[in-house]
């Protein structure tokens, strides 16, 4: 069964279908993809695509995606969850993106920190690494605030709008 998260005010939550709009409106806006790595979304179709393949990849243990919703308010504000999830190796990389009327209110900060106790302590990861673009300064501010360690820059690593990115790259190593 798909895990629901839930902190002071917000609720991790599996994507369904019916959260298609939300997430076409996040990833087929400019400020979000900005540093994201990834080409906009276009149309509905395109969008229930990726939350089948999401199913699928929880499914398979190769990954796990929350839709973040606010407590009582319908409808995703933004995703979190981790990818390239290894269970053989304990180690997977996190990724999020809030829609850009709820940057600056904490939500990211509380969703990370859920999702890296669940990571820790269910899915008994060993590391959680993050990949972010040099120019993305409120994650990379974040992740160190997070305890995140920087371990280098890959170089040209991730393109967006047909333009090569240098990205930094972190991780966390559980306390246990």
């Amino acid at each position: 069964m798909f895990p629901k998260l839930e902190t002071e005010r917000l609720i991790l939550r599996e994507l369904k279908e019916n959260d298609a709009q939300d997430i076409l409106n996040c990833f087929s806006n400019e400020d979000v993809l900005r540093h994201y790595g990834q080409k906009p979304l276009t149309n509905l179709e395109q969008v229930k695509n990726i939350v089948n393949n999401f199913a699928i990849n929880y499914k398979e243990k190769r990954g796990i995606k929350w839709g973040i919703e606010i407590k009582g308010i319908e409808g995703i504000i933004g995703t979190i969850g981790f990818h390239d999830w290894s269970s053989e190796h304990k180690r997977a990389d996190i990724a999020y993106a809030l829609f850009p009327e709820q940057w600056g209110n904490g939500y990211a900060t509380e969703a990370i920190i859920q999702v890296l106790s669940y990571g820790f302590n269910e899915l008994e990861l060993t590391r959680i690494g993050a990949v972010v673009f040099k120019e993305n300064k409120p994650s990379n501010k974040l992740l160190a605030k997070l305890g995140f360690e920087k371990e280098g820059i890959l170089r040209n690593y991730m393109y967006q709008n047909n333009i090569p990115y240098d990205t930094n790259v972190y991780s966390l190593l559980s306390t246990n």
